[in-house]
């Protein structure tokens, strides 16, 4: 079923009003891309120069093109859009303002062939832009991706790759999620049997949430995202109205902070997000309704 090393992959990578972020991505990808590998920067109706800043790069690199989801305001619609443009025998799945290891690519596929896995997760470490409480606490509590994948069968899209067959298969990501389209998706490929697997040494970096407020817009979407889960998929997140049980690291975890302030900014932190998932639910419940004008996943 799988095709050896090396392999032609396609590295969609999503974007809106972020040019500097892009900027960091591309920079880290395109001395890892090879002849046969290529870089789909898919806009998302930026307001801002990003697309100017993605041009320049096109216009330096053969192998980095520019595409533009305008209909749709969504980070899945957008890779949704690099996955039908895609020439590549695997696809892999980076955020616009992440940087990768040295040889993130060669090593994350190396991985695929060695675990013979048609979806894997790479490990995402999270960066301090600055040194605040709340980017401490973001980057404690950020991308277990290795227990995502056992405990819930997926990865997050900021650190993925999938074999093309899997899309021909499944569908591709169901662009109606504010969030949570990556655990609907990954559940989706668990379902239909093909093999998940995950590569430690394959690095991303991710910049942690260093705002209270960048990190509760990230909640509440969450909680919404969720809520739109159990609206399109009852039979297997429940139906709306009843939210999840809340769940990350407890008091006693191994890397729980030392200083007895810390630990107290990291319960009143705990409590304040658990708060905006709650609220981001409750307003989708309340409020929100299915999204007719977009389409679900399609193959």
């Amino acid at each position: 079923m799988n095709t050896p090393h090396p392999l032609a992959v396609s590295v969609v990578a999503p974007v809106y009003n972020d040019p500097e972020g892009i900027a960091d991505t591309l920079d880290a990808l395109v001395v890892q891309i090879h002849d046969d590998h290529e870089i789909l920067v898919v806009d998302n109706g930026s307001t801002d120069d990003t697309r100017d800043v993605i041009r320049n790069y096109t216009q330096d690199h053969e192998n980095v093109h520019l595409l533009v989801e305008d209909e749709i305001q969504s980070s899945y619609a957008a890779r949704n859009k690099g996955i039908r443009h895609a020439d590549g025998d695997v696809l892999g799945f980076i955020d616009a303002d992440e940087t990768v290891g040295d040889d993130w690519l060669e090593t994350a596929l190396r991985a695929m062939d060695e675990q013979d896995a048609d979806y894997l997760g790479c490990n995402v470490e999270l960066t301090l832009p600055q040194d605040t409480i709340v980017g401490r606490y973001n980057a404690r509590t950020g991308f277990p991706v290795e227990q995502y994948l056992e405990t819930e069968h997926y990865a997050p899209t900021c650190a993925l790759l999938v074999r093309r067959e899997v899309f021909e298969e499944v569908g591709t990501f169901d662009a109606r999620l504010i969030s949570g389209g990556d655990r609907e998706f990954g559940e989706r490929v668990h379902e239909a049997g093909y093999e998940q697997g995950y590569a430690e040494d394959a690095v991303v970096y991710h910049p942690a949430r260093t705002s209270f407020e960048a990190l509760a817009k990230k909640n509440v979407r969450v909680g919404r995202g969720f809520c739109q889960k159990q609206r399109y998929y009852p039979d297997r997140f429940g139906k709306p109205g009843i939210p999840p049980t809340p769940s990350g690291p407890g008091d006693d975890d191994e890397d729980a902070p030392d200083s007895a302030f810390t630990r107290l900014a990291f319960a009143f932190l705990s409590i304040a997000m658990l708060a905006c998932r709650g609220l981001g639910y409750y307003y989708e419940f309340l409020l929100g309704e299915k999204r007719e004008d977009v389409p679900g996943p399609t193959r």
